[in-house]
């Protein structure tokens, strides 16, 4: 599969030309095309991307887009259906959550020869986000991980160290940490443990299992400060206090960075989930992207349009205004969040697209019997492992 990556991802570049930008000429395809995202109401990822809709009425005259606005958590089961009854829209933009079971359901087209020519300027990481088995499913549009923000008037310096974090929260600096087994994966490398081996198999050995557990312990006793404090225990609910200047820091994607900027403005800050004794943080690596209908008679169309709100101008907008970190490398990062959060994914896990992830979510998410219930960690982890190998 890699030797598959690179040989496309050559191809790609070697062909690659230059992409028209927001202002440039017209479409020289005519068509209508339907999209779905999943941004939320008000939020400043929808705000931005309704700007760049209206600039592309002048700079895409040729091509009707209509727009749908989904649930994130109905976007994916919605589109599968819609697509395997025939229907569904043209494109829609998500994560590459999905990706590798929507490629083995038949619901996102292969768009390795639609594209060829037309990805030189995104990164070759972006680029592998949207990939499978060596061919290409998706247009990139940005890269997105867990962080860690803070309020520089209430915390000027974020903890380095997992010690240091949790002296922090202890000693009564209120943190709204985001409990769960998505936000809390990059914990794991800060211990020394990991979910799977270079293979994408399971890494039960009991010596991995043994530092697994010491992250579910660590997270533990964090939880149980935080719900002695009050203090909020999911990203949801911590977005009010964090950007009211409530709490002092708030673990999230950059998804968030948008509202937490209008709110705090020069006192946002950013840095990495702190590294532990078993190293730096590793969170889960996501590449959000376009994706393509296989039933779709509009297929030229859908990728102008998607190759238009990846441009240089597109991607710089949202960048600037919601905290997108760029897939395209002709967009000029001069923010320091953004630059911090580039520092801060340099040690992320790329989401893995194999079938096994499956298995992580079924068996991993349930830490309530941990943090609620008081199975020990260790217990729960070998109880994890055990069910994700069968």
């Amino acid at each position: 599969m890699k030797k598959n990556l690179l040989v496309l991802l050559s191809a790609l570049i070697i062909a690659s030309l230059v992409l028209t930008a927001c202002g440039g000429g017209p479409s020289s395809t005519k068509g209508e095309v339907t999209f779905w995202h999943a941004y939320g109401t008000g939020s400043a990822e929808e705000i931005a991307l309704a700007k760049l809709l209206e600039q592309a009425k002048t700079d895409l005259p040729n091509i009707q887009i209509n727009v749908l606005q989904v649930p994130f958590n109905d976007i994916f089961t919605k589109y599968d259906t819609d697509v395997a009854a025939g229907g569904g829209p043209d494109m829609f933009i998500a994560p590459n959550d999905n990706l590798g079971g929507q490629v083995r359901a038949g619901t996102i087209a292969d768009i390795t020869e639609l594209a060829a020519g037309k990805l030189g300027d995104y990164s070759e990481l972006s680029q592998g986000g949207m990939m499978y088995d060596g061919k290409l499913y998706g247009i990139p549009e940005s890269l997105k991980a867990v962080v860690f923000w803070y309020n520089t008037d209430m915390l000027p310096k974020a903890p380095a160290t997992t010690d240091e974090l949790k002296a922090l929260m202890e000693g009564g600096t209120p943190v709204s940490l985001s409990f769960g087994c998505y936000h809390h994966w990059g914990f794991f490398g800060s211990f020394g443990g990991q979910i799977f081996d270079a293979d994408y198999n399971f890494a039960a050995d009991e010596a991995n299992q043994a530092n697994v557990a010491s992250a579910v312990s660590y997270l533990n006793d964090l939880y149980q400060v935080s719900v002695a404090n009050g203090w909020p225990r999911n990203d949801g609910d911590g977005l009010a206090p964090f950007t009211e200047g409530t709490v002092a820091a708030i673990t999230n994607g950059n998804w968030a960075m948008g509202d937490y900027r209008n709110a705090l403005g020069d006192k946002l800050a950013v840095a990495p989930i702190p590294a532990g004794p078993g190293g730096a943080s590793n969170p889960l690596l996501g590449v959000d992207g376009w994706y393509f209908n296989p039933n779709s008679a509009n297929a030229e169309a859908a990728i102008e349009v998607a190759l238009y709100l990846t441009n240089t101008a597109a991607q710089t907008a949202m960048m600037n205004d919601a905290g997108h970190v760029p897939a395209n490398t002709t967009v000029k990062v001069t923010d320091p969040l953004i630059q911090g959060l580039l520092d801060a994914f340099a040690t992320s896990y790329f989401r893995p697209q194999v079938e096994a992830m499956g298995n992580y979510w079924g068996n991993f998410c349930g830490t309530d019997q941990v943090f609620d219930a008081g199975t020990p960690a260790a217990d729960w982890v070998k109880t994890g492992f055990e069910g994700a190998t069968k």
